[in-house]
């Protein structure tokens, strides 16, 4: 695979491999490829859940009930 890049985005590329402890520019590439698709898995997920219906209201009570579950299930 070949790309292409003007000499300011390349310039940056280099410095990133150079400071960014990578031993080459295919491990940044590669790097930045993973970071991509966790993106983008995160984006899918934080949309299934905003498509959801809600469960329960997430507050004070809510958090209370769920500290006392907590702290319950390690006295046992």
């Amino acid at each position: 695979m070949n790309v292409s890049l003007p000499e300011s985005l390349k310039s940056f590329v280099d410095d990133q491999v150079n400071t960014g402890g990578y031993s080459s520019l295919s491990e940044y590439i590669r790097e930045l490829i993973r970071k991509e698709e966790d993106r983008q898995h995160l984006r899918r997920l934080l949309l299934e859940g905003a498509e959801s219906p809600v469960v329960a209201i997430a507050d004070e009570e809510y958090f209370n009930e769920m500290r006392e579950r907590i702290l319950g299930a390690d006295e046992r």
